[in-house]
């Protein structure tokens, strides 16, 4: 599996006094994204023994959502591991074709067992690996 795509509608608690989706509101989108791209790709055994946190996040604002529209997240990771990290794209389009956020964010591999970070097997990093 190279990338991932999952469609999130803003809810009204989403939007901020400006009204439009919060900025903090768009961090748990890609997490959320992340996530479910990890459940869907990951074998049953990894998932149990593995977790994922961010250690970065780089974020482009480009466009505004409002309570009702509907966003479509798009995350794929373009490059090998470093170690227990790689680097993770996100993009949300809007229903107009225009890009409403980029990021790219960190995230590093933990063992659930001892809280550690681990580092992420070639045969692991393949599924995730936009080739």
């Amino acid at each position: 599996m190279t990338r991932f795509t999952q469609q999130i509608t803003a809810r009204p608690e989403d939007i901020d006094e400006l009204g439009h989706v919060n900025n903090a509101v768009w961090v748990q989108w890609i997490q959320q994204v992340a996530v479910a791209h990890w459940y869907a790709v990951a074998p049953p055994e990894d998932q149990d023994a593995y977790f994922w946190v961010v250690t970065r996040h780089e974020i482009d604002y480009r466009g505004n959502v409002v309570a009702g529209e509907t966003v479509t997240g798009e995350t794929w990771v373009p490059d090998p591991p470093r170690g227990a990290r790689f680097d993770r794209h996100m993009r949300f389009t809007g229903a107009d074709g225009r890009v409403k956020v980029e990021a790219v964010s960190t995230w590093a591999m933990i063992e659930k067992a001892s809280g550690r970070p681990m580092r992420v097997r070639p045969e692991l990093a393949a599924l995730f690996i936009d080739s």
